[in-house]
């Protein structure tokens, strides 16, 4: 099977600094609520509480998600991007699944799919100096 690569030149930039800027914006503003442990809104106490995790996850959650938006926006280091990258996808997987199965609305689960979207976008658009080089002869 033969490997698709995403569309390179102008439009595969484009679209990887619109997601991914995008995702950084979400990933910074969800980690400081969720640092700031605020009561009210998307993300708050409130929100862990009635998803069934404990207070303190919060602080956790936010540092990974500042920590992550760094390794995504900084040059260099792709195995670090990968990581990041890996926890975007984790941690916005089981916050929808955490919604899903205590019911909750689309509106409820919206936020966490825009951020995962975003996520696989930016993934899948990144440049290639962002990506991890392979040998190919080890892949044969």
């Amino acid at each position: 099977m033969q490997k698709t690569n995403p569309p390179a030149g102008r439009a595969g930039k484009i679209i990887y600094w619109i997601a991914t800027i995008w995702l950084a914006l979400g990933m910074l503003s969800t980690a400081i609520v969720q640092l700031c442990k605020t009561k009210a809104g998307q993300g708050g106490a409130d929100m862990i509480t009635h998803l069934g995790y404990p207070v303190y996850l919060l602080t956790l959650l936010g540092i990974w998600k500042i920590s992550g938006t760094i390794a995504v926006l900084i040059p260099k280091f792709p195995l670090l991007k990968e990581w990041a990258y890996a926890g975007f996808f984790f941690v916005m997987t089981g916050a929808i699944f955490s919604h899903i199965a205590l019911g909750d609305s689309i509106t409820e689960i919206l936020p966490a799919m825009l951020l995962l979207i975003l996520t696989v976008i930016s993934w899948y658009f990144r440049p290639a100096n962002r990506k991890i080089v392979s040998d190919k002869s080890i892949n044969e």
